[in-house]
């Protein structure tokens, strides 16, 4: 199945700062980086999209059409660390950095923009802890810099082994099969990786034995820990663009999802409830780290996460971490 070209614009977006503070203690890390605003992927489903209307742009197929490179971001970042290096606390003080937590920092565009990368550079100048969340390959090409790096880990998001759901939801991602071989090959060259089942969409991918096949394909590549998550649709425009996809692709389902969706942007916890017994279950047979069972309370339902952004935009990094 061919996929469709389409025509993407790339417009520089400079930055005084790149580092973006995370004040939530329920999060793993202290601060978090995008090098890019928009991504390439154009998951339906994306979190992010709505981030392009701060920008005055359409959240749309815009999103995934029109990026903003952060060209500037490793000389901002140096500038952030420098100064940060000379605080009293000094680099000891800085804590973990999440990279990708809105967009994603090895889209097709970082082939050759390379942003991503000259950060880690930087990063593994003034070593500082950095967790990775990607669908792409290419993360390992950067292998030498993850070598380089302290206490550094991969997420590799993978929802589906279904072809068809992949393809429709995912329109420009790598294979399921190409992050499966990804994580198999960062495990091998000891890197610490985990796996985030995500978004599980409700009727599409929770079927139990659609889940046992993933979760066993995910074992046979030894993460060193696997997170599930579900479906969310935060924002207006998120929740417009899916139910647009929703109904090309598979209109048979648009009252199921709005029953589950009217009014929230969660499923209920009865729709939910027994999906995640099926997955720890499978966990538990598989010998996998269920990372859910580390996260605390507050942070486990998503019932008080907040719907309001940032000075610079962004949304919080609560809403962004989990895909």
């Amino acid at each position: 199945m061919s996929r469709v070209k389409r025509h993407i614009r790339y417009e520089p977006m400079p930055v005084k700062t790149l580092l973006n503070p995370v004040k939530a203690p329920s999060m793993p890390f202290e601060w978090s980086i995008n090098p890019y605003r928009g991504c390439q992927h154009g998951c339906a489903f994306c979190y992010a999209r709505a981030t392009h209307s701060f920008l005055g742009v359409e959240a749309d197929d815009t999103f995934q059409n029109r990026i903003f490179l952060k060209q500037n971001a490793p000389e901002a970042l140096r500038q952030q660390l420098d100064k940060m290096s000379r605080s009293r606390k000094g680099l000891k003080g800085i804590g973990r950095i999440a990279i990708g937590t809105a967009t994603d920092p090895y889209q097709q565009a970082e082939a050759s923009e390379k942003l991503t990368r000259r950060c880690l550079e930087v990063l593994a100048e003034y070593s500082v802890p950095v967790s990775i969340t990607t669908r792409s390959p290419l993360v390992l090409r950067d292998m030498d810099l993850l070598r380089e790096l302290p206490g550094v880990s991969v997420n590799m998001s993978i929802g589906t082994l279904r072809s068809d759901v992949w393809r429709d939801f995912e329109p420009t991602t790598p294979s399921p099969d190409k992050r499966l071989e990804t994580v198999k090959r960062l495990r091998d060259e000891g890197i610490d990786v985990n796996v985030f089942i995500a978004p599980i969409l409700p009727y599409l991918s929770d079927n139990a034995d659609d889940l046992h096949g993933l979760i066993e394909a995910i074992a046979e590549c030894r993460p060193r820990s696997v997170m599930s998550s579900f479906l969310r649709l935060s924002t207006q425009e998120v929740k417009v663009w899916f139910f647009r996809t929703l109904h090309s692709k598979y209109p048979h389902l648009t009252e199921a999802y709005a029953g589950l969706y009217r009014g929230t942007a969660y499923a209920p916890d009865d729709y939910r409830a027994p999906v995640k017994h099926t997955i720890r279950r499978l966990l538990v047979q598989y010998g996998l780290l269920d990372a859910e069972m580390y996260r605390s309370s507050a942070d486990r339902e998503p019932a008080n996460a907040a719907n309001a952004t940032s000075a610079t935009g962004e949304q919080p990094v609560q809403q962004l971490y989990l895909f």
